[in-house]
């Protein structure tokens, strides 16, 4: 009796460590993504292509590193070890499988505002004139990294104990156009920091409530100290930029290595510096020699977190925003999914860390790498062009207004009056005055729903009714929207629409495959007359259909029209024919603005039973057409 006691104790023992065995390796799967794909990773495949994209990117990424750590007000070097550093903790920790993490333009113009506060211009004369022993730079130079790293390792904290609180969950706040009018706003600050730069004026620092106009009401009264040299070669750098970027981009499937054409342009720019010595001759200013190595870690300056603790805050709201926005995106187009809560973590880690190594803070960028080199002197009036050129995919966003306007008018509002408080506060004001503004809204649009009480906000509710034909097994799915459709539960729409599909397949599977095995024994009585494998694969699949009820859908917003729409296209690809029933006229001219809907065939139909009929009819046209190819 004791042995087998001892033996019970011992398989009881076993079946307890062994989950807790199997947890923590999911749990570090989960955490550290790169245990997920880098053994699974096919090198005779991807190595190719991926080391030649890599390279092309990492040049591309030497001249955006030099452009955004001038655009931080620090030193150009310091650019490219934040292309470096944060680019690898993010390809351990991130998620996002076409995202590069690296130097970026908005949270470069976050947090140069501490710098300019804490370290400015004007102490570069009191500063000690010696060089440091940390790459032969200045006391001076070396103060601003200080303050700047001290940014990203604070943003990063930030970004952390987000992670911790699991704040992630509520990422669905930031709607598609809270983000497009932020990104959108930041990026004509960076523009418009960057113009004294492509006219050759020396101009103050100006930041703060209302700087934009400040600083555009300084060039129009200081307009005769526009130096004509700078800014015939920034207007020429601009159109060489555009002219070649979009040459590429048109070519871009027949021509496998595309032209760089800033790292060309930084070239030609440094070897014309050099030859006509335009700092002396010009007057123009010139970024200098940048020094080579890398080097040994030291830690941020802790003195200073608690004076940075505004610009950590933009660094991490601003930064993470927008990085999860490229992020979602690329997971949406190439059908992966991205844990909102992990991108923290590896977000944050990928402003910690790097702080160690005198990076200015990062986010994630698409087309975007890792590069580190050594180069001699640049114009900083090319890198200025380099900057706005590089922002034409920010830029362009004001296109999204027509959009939004067709789709939902409210959404339209929301985006001017968002970029309205980022032009004249800042970029992290403006996104939380897009949330604030849209929760606002939803929840004064809320008690006007006929069909819902406020306590169902957290939850979709679905009626779902299965009618099979059972002259064809042609299996109809008919779910009924209850609740109006906006960014507050348009993924737990989604997500739950797609289990409901997954349980009604998996339900009639066996049926689907009793069918088949019929079929296919009567195909193949001249060999076997047996159900097998091959058998069953040679036999097409049946069409399911799936027709949505939206006469409880009273209203919607931008985000629910795009899950509709999303949704459409994945039942698509599931072979789930789509129809809607009791749309309004404003649904339906929404998601037919909206696009990637199928016109060959009706979507929209007045009632659910006109909806059936239409699926029978198509049934019986397809059963003349199989009896006309016999």
């Amino acid at each position: 009796m004791t042995g087998a006691k001892r033996k019970k104790k011992s398989v009881l023992r076993s079946k307890m460590h062994t989950p807790r065995g199997e947890d923590i390796k999911q749990w570090c799967r989960r955490r550290l993504p790169i245990l997920e794909w880098a053994p699974h990773y096919n090198l005779k495949e991807n190595l190719l292509p991926d080391t030649v994209s890599g390279i092309m990117l990492a040049v591309q990424q030497v001249t955006q590193g030099l452009a955004f750590a001038v655009l931080s007000s620090v030193h150009p070097v310091f650019g490219l070890y934040g292309s470096l550093f944060p680019a690898i903790i993010y390809a351990i920790f991130g998620r996002g499988r076409h995202v590069a993490t690296g130097t970026f333009a908005l949270t470069s113009l976050i947090s140069a505002n501490a710098v300019e506060r804490l370290v400015p211009q004007s102490t570069q004369n009191l500063s000690t004139q010696g060089n440091t022993s940390v790459l032969g730079l200045s006391d001076f130079e070396m103060q601003r990294i200080g303050v700047a790293a001290a940014v990203s390792f604070l943003g990063g904290v930030i970004q952390v104990a987000m992670f911790v609180l699991q704040l992630g969950s509520v990422t669905f706040l930031l709607t598609e156009p809270v983000i497009s009018a932020m990104t959108t706003g930041a990026a004509t600050h960076v523009v418009t920091s960057q113009v004294k730069y492509l006219l050759g004026m020396k101009m103050p620092y100006i930041s703060g409530p209302l700087g934009f106009f400040y600083i555009y009401a300084y060039v129009f009264e200081n307009i005769k100290s526009v130096r004509l040299e700078a800014l015939l070669l920034s207007l020429l750098s601009i159109v060489v930029l555009v002219l070649v970027k979009e040459l590429n981009e048109q070519f871009k499937r027949k021509i496998k290595i595309v032209l760089p054409v800033d790292l060309v342009l930084i070239i030609a720019a440094s070897f014309a510096c050099y030859c006509t010595n335009m700092e002396n001759t010009y007057g123009l200013e010139v970024v200098g020699h940048i020094p080579r190595g890398i080097p040994p870690p030291r830690a941020p300056r802790m003195n200073i977190l608690s004076a940075v603790i505004t610009e950590a805050f933009g660094v991490a709201l601003v930064g993470y925003a927008a990085s999860l926005a490229l992020a979602q995106g690329s997971a949406k187009k190439f059908k992966y999914s991205v844990d909102d809560n992990q991108e923290f973590l590896a977000h944050g880690l990928s402003n910690v860390i790097p702080s160690f190594f005198f990076c200015i803070p990062s986010a994630a960028a698409m087309g975007r790498t890792a590069g580190l080199y050594s180069t001699g002197a640049k114009t900083q009036c090319v890198l200025a062009s380099v900057i706005v050129v590089g922002l034409k995919g920010m830029l362009i966003q004001f296109r999204d207004l027509k959009k939004y306007w067709n789709v939902d008018k409210i959404d339209w509002g929301i985006w001017v009056s968002t970029y309205i408080f980022t032009i004249c506060f800042a970029a992290n004001v403006g996104l939380l005055f897009g949330v604030v503004c849209t929760i606002a809204i939803v929840i004064g649009r809320f008690p006007r729903a006929k069909t819902l009480h406020i306590k169902n906000m957290k939850e979709m509710e679905f009626k779902v009714k299965t009618e099979t034909d059972s002259e064809t097994l042609q299996q109809v799915n008919i779910v009924s929207i209850n609740n109006p459709l906006v960014f507050l539960n348009a993924k737990k729409f989604h997500m739950d629409l797609m289990n409901i599909i997954q349980k009604e397949n998996a339900s009639n599977q066996l049926l689907d495959d009793i069918s088949k095995c019929e079929q296919n024994t009567l195909l193949n009585s001249l060999s076997n007359g047996n159900c097998n494998e091959e058998a069953s694969q040679s036999c097409p699949n049946e069409k399911s259909s799936l027709i949505l009820d939206c006469s409880g859908l009273t209203f919607f917003d931008y985000s629910g029209v795009s899950m509709l729409v999303e949704v459409y296209m994945d039942c698509k690809d599931r072979s789930v024919d789509v129809l809607l029933a009791h749309c309004t006229a404003s649904l339906i001219k929404a998601m037919e603005y909206y696009g990637n809907l199928d016109s060959d065939k009706p979507i929209f139909f007045e009632s659910i039973s006109a909806a059936i009929s239409n699926i029978h009819s198509n049934k019986n046209l397809s059963k003349l057409s199989d009896h006309s190819e016999v």
